[in-house]
């Protein structure tokens, strides 16, 4: 018997109706789901599922092709958006003392936040680069597969309560002044200055259908490629490496690594403990 067929029998029926569904949403929408890791989806479709009061996953997919307005609400139930300012304040300590000095050596800079969420990696760069002289010689792309997440990234406006954390792990990157120099506060919200996403291009992009953004010089990707199989992973570490100047700065996920990626051998390490990556200057 075919091996195939035989995975497929072994399968649960709520599995088959999940890969039924992502095909489904496939065909449909033409987002690309179908590489995610099966175990994180099933538990985000669930939430999915007891929100919109279906019994089955089956019934979830009758919904969302039938009724059109549910599908970008999937979205949020689909991505994750779980992010703070400064996250791993090494990551960005890292940036600011050992790959900000390349940078400064190009008289402009295009730097890509791929997953961008609600914004916090963004707002974290662009405040990092305008303390470092950067913000006039630098564009940003903010882009990430839901759209909603990225009005919320563009609006920059967060819990006031987040504020603490934030604030905490920017003076562990190295900030130089007060986090509150760059917010206004009101009303249980923190509100970032408007000129920081200035120099920002918000748009939407799939890393595993779309095409690849040119001559960046700096692509931060954290925590979004573990939520992909290795098929998915291998496509956008592809699109980042074609996307990236030679000897342009690529920085992962604290759990994420180009090790078993076959795209490996483009990069070298350059800080090892933040997953930093710099493109091979003849790759």
């Amino acid at each position: 018997m075919d091996a195939t067929i035989k995975k497929d029998s072994s399968m649960s029926v709520e599995d088959m109706e999940i890969k039924l569904m992502l095909e489904a949403i496939y065909h449909k929408y033409h987002y690309d789901f179908r590489g995610y890791s099966p175990a994180s989806l099933k538990r985000r479709l669930s939430l999915a599922r007891t929100h919109f009061q279906c019994d089955s996953f089956s019934q979830l997919q009758d919904l969302i092709l039938k009724n059109q307005t549910v599908f970008p609400r999937m979205i949020d139930f689909m991505t994750v958006q779980v992010s703070e300012l400064f996250r791993d304040p090494h990551y960005f300590k890292s940036i600011r003392e050992h790959v900000v000095p390349h940078l400064r050596t190009y008289p402009s800079l295009r730097i890509w936040v791929a997953g961008c969420s609600a914004g916090e990696e963004l707002y974290s760069l662009a405040i990092l680069f305008r303390e470092e002289g950067l913000e006039d010689r630098t564009m940003f792309y903010a882009t990430d597969i839901n759209h909603e997440a990225l009005l919320r990234a563009e609006s920059g406006v967060y819990a006031l309560d987040r504020m603490q954390l934030f604030s905490e792990n920017y003076q562990k990157s190295g900030g130089k002044k007060s986090l509150s120099q760059y917010y206004t506060a009101a009303y249980g919200a923190a509100t970032f200055d408007k000129t920081l996403r200035e120099r920002t291009v918000f748009s939407d992009h799939s890393l595993v259908t779309d095409n690849v953004f040119a001559e960046m010089h700096f692509i931060s990707c954290r925590n979004v490629l573990i939520y992909f199989d290795r098929d998915f992973q291998d496509r956008a570490i592809g699109l980042f490496r074609n996307s990236l100047i030679r000897k342009g700065f690529l920085g992962l996920g604290a759990k994420e690594s180009l090790r078993f990626s076959a795209h490996a051998d483009a990069f070298e390490e350059f800080i090892r403990e933040e997953r930093i990556y710099q493109r091979k200057s003849g790759s």
